[in-house]
This record gives structure tokens, C-alpha cells and sequence, in this order.
């Protein structure tokens, strides 16, 4: 039988500057088994995630994911374009937590209503690699939100900011200080990569990154942790 997965999220789902996790997560299952639908635009926040939930509920799903928020843990930094996040994205108020917490809990609410599928809400990605840093906290912040809306929807929580962190302790990585990427560096990555050929991989490797390519986007170590996260879990649901 065939599970039909939707997975929600940001650019981290797009996979445009990031490696692939549904594609990953699909190869670690016989063909067939599942169904992946992918529901990510780039640099969505929470707010913009709750406008565009129509295309989910008409084709219900049998399990749902939610990969959303590191935008929002992003606005909480210093020196983060936040005027400018706001008129590109049309955000109706400045970012914060309890306004992601709201966004994301509608989220939830409405797929819960309108669908009878199994709902993960993962934990953030880590935000840079220092891990006493103020992205990486930010992250972690960003991701006890996240838990408590899975607890008080009955959503599941999906420890992927806890399993990345145990990776990063693990790979002890040298101290590479959080940058904000700029417009002009995602290009960047886009053409290295489309013109050049070279792999995500590479540019993080060429960068001292051990799970993102630019602090943010996910390179093949780090978007096997959110397939891991994932796969962990889905055979936990009720079928």
C-alpha cells in the first residue's frame, strides 16, 4: 500500500539550494511505497505557509510534514534584512515568536480540519555551526516553539534540531562564524552548481560547512538527518 506523504516547508523543501530530503527519504524505501508531494517555496515564513494550504487539502494526504521556521529564526537576528524580508514575502507584521507560533498553530489546526493525515512538525534545522552561537540559538529557540504546538495540537514533534546537534557535537566542526547570506551568494551557489557542476556538497566542503552549504541550506549530510528524522517516525503512525 502506498503511504501518500506531503511535505511542507521553505526553500530547505523546494531543494533548489539545498540537497533533496524527500528525495533521500524516498530512496530509502522500496519503490511504490511512497508517495511524495512537495509543498516548499523559498524563503517562506510560517505566515506565508498558512496563505497557501488549498493545494494540500485537495489532494488529502496520508501523513503530513512540516519543515517551516528558520526564516523566522532568521528575522530574530541581528543584521537580518527584515523590512526588506517583509515587502517580499507581503508579511502583515514584523516577525517574532509568538507570531510564528500563531501561523504555525493554523497551520496544524487547518490541515487537522480539512485532512485526516498523520501531521510531523520537525524541529529547525541548526542555524550555522557554532553551536553557542546566536544563530544556532536562535534555531533552538525557534524549535521549543515548535514543540510546544505539537503538544498542544496533538501533532507529532520530530526531533531533527536535536539530531543535528548530536551530529555537530559529534564532528567537533572548526568555529566558523554565522554570515547572513546575501541574494547575490544564493546566485552564486545556483551557478556553481547548474554551470559549473559542481555539487552542494563541494561548496560546503570548500567552505569548512559539515551540514549546510551556507549556514542555512542543507548539503547531503544534513538533509539525510531531516530523511532519517522523517523516516524515523512514519512507521510509527496508525496505517
Amino acid at each position: 500500500m502506498t503511504t501518500h506523504v506531503a511535505c511542507l516547508g521553505d526553500s530547505l523543501t523546494r531543494a533548489q539550494l539545498s540537497t533533496d530530503y524527500l528525495d533521500l527519504l524516498e530512496r530509502r524505501h522500496p519503490p511504490g511505497d511512497l508517495r511524495l508531494t512537495r509543498f516548499g517555496a523559498n524563503g517562506d515564513f510560517a505566515y506565508n505557509l498558512s496563505r497557501r494550504l488549498d493545494a494540500v487539502v485537495a489532494d488529502p494526504p496520508d501523513v503530513i510534514t512540516v519543515l517551516i521556521g528558520t526564516n523566522d529564526a532568521r528575522a530574530s537576528l541581528a543584521g537580518y534584512p527584515v523590512e526588506r524580508a517583509m515587502k517580499r514575502k507581503h508579511l502583515p507584521e514584523r516577525p517574532s515568536a509568538g507570531w510564528f507560533q500563531q501561523c504555525l498553530g493554523a497551520v496544524v489546526e487547518r490541515l487537522r480540519t480539512e485532512t485526516d493525515a498523520t501531521i510531523g512538525l520537525l524541529s529547525l534545522p541548526v542555524l550555522g555551526q557554532q553551536l553557542d552561537g546566536a544563530a544556532a540559538q536562535a534555531s533552538q529557540a525557534y524549535s521549543r516553539v515548535i514543540a510546544e504546538v505539537a503538544t498542544t495540537t496533538g501533532a507529532a514533534y520530530l526531533p531533527l534540531h536535536e539530531r543535528q546537534t548530536e551530529e555537530l557535537r559529534r564532528a567537533d566542526p572548526p568555529p566558523i562564524p554565522y554570515r547572513e547570506p546575501t541574494p547575490a551568494a544564493g546566485l552564486g551557489v545556483l551557478v556553481r552548481r547548474a554551470v559549473l557542476g559542481r555539487s552542494l556538497d563541494t561548496v560546503a566542503r570548500r567552505r569548512g560547512l559539515v551540514l549546510t552549504t551556507d549556514h542555512i541550506h542543507q548539503n547531503s549530510r544534513g538533509a539525510a538527518l531531516v530523511a532519517e528524522v522523517i523516516d524515523t517516525w512514519l512507521p510509527t503512525r496508525s496505517r
